[in-house]
């Protein structure tokens, strides 16, 4: 019998709690395990990496390499101590950077992002970042670029997997990728909370457009509908 008193204690990884996984985050991971025997051996780039999860859960996967770009200096180091922690180390890259530039002329076989895209301007509220979540009037400030540039970065035969508010215009990102030659599919739609503090700083417009259609409240309690969706070329639907 071993003397649990002795033992040595496991590893925890180190929690940031301004980059906290989300909702969102879950969802991603829970579509990007349902396709895993894709990710075996792909080599993998995630813009807007966090806390490194999502890496980690690539990783997990069988992901022959691991390249992250974050804006946020504190991501990065998250990034990095959480993924050394778990072993990772060796086939992982990170860079502190405003979305494609770091990465600027390279292409992989799997892009994600959980990119900010909340119709809201930056506030720092409930211990995020300025930076989490907002996504402009619209949405779509950090995500109109990101699909705009995503052709360039993704190797022959390579997708890529993003969350996707639906109150976001999901016809505008099926026509900007349109221009260059992919297309979309929803792989998984579901509800996600919006906290009545997030709520309040949605986008006036946005908000009478989308309550009732894609945004949904039972009570006090509001839901937003949220897709995550895959990018290629020749993917329909």
């Amino acid at each position: 019998m071993l003397d649990s008193s002795s033992a040595t204690p496991p590893t925890v990884p180190t929690v940031v709690p301004a980059l906290r996984p989300s909702e969102y985050t879950s969802a991603l991971i829970h579509a990007l395990r349902a396709e895993a025997a894709g990710i075996l051996g792909a080599r993998v780039l995630e813009i807007g990496c966090g806390s490194g999860v999502v890496l980690a859960a690539l990783g997990a996967m069988g992901a022959a390499s691991l390249c992250g770009v974050d804006i946020e200096q504190d991501a990065v180091a998250a990034s990095t101590r959480l993924l050394h922690e778990l072993g990772h180390g060796a086939t992982l890259e990170l860079h502190r950077g405003d979305m494609w530039q770091p990465v600027a002329g390279r292409r992989f076989d799997l892009i994600v992002a959980n990119l900010p895209h909340f119709p809201m301007e930056p506030v720092e509220f409930a211990g995020r970042l300025p930076t989490w979540s907002a996504g402009g009037a619209d949405g779509r400030r950090l995500l109109d670029p990101f699909l705009v540039g995503l052709a360039k970065h993704l190797a022959p035969g390579g997708r890529a997997v993003i969350t996707h508010n639906a109150f976001d215009d999901l016809a505008r990102s099926r026509e900007l990728l349109m221009r260059s030659g992919l297309s979309i599919r929803i792989a998984l739609t579901t509800l996600v909370y919006i906290s009545p503090e997030k709520i309040a700083r949605m986008t006036p417009d946005v908000l009478r457009a989308e309550d009732g259609r894609t945004i949904h409240r039972y009570g006090p309690y509001t839901f937003g509908e949220l897709h995550i969706v895959e990018i290629a070329a020749g993917v329909t639907g």
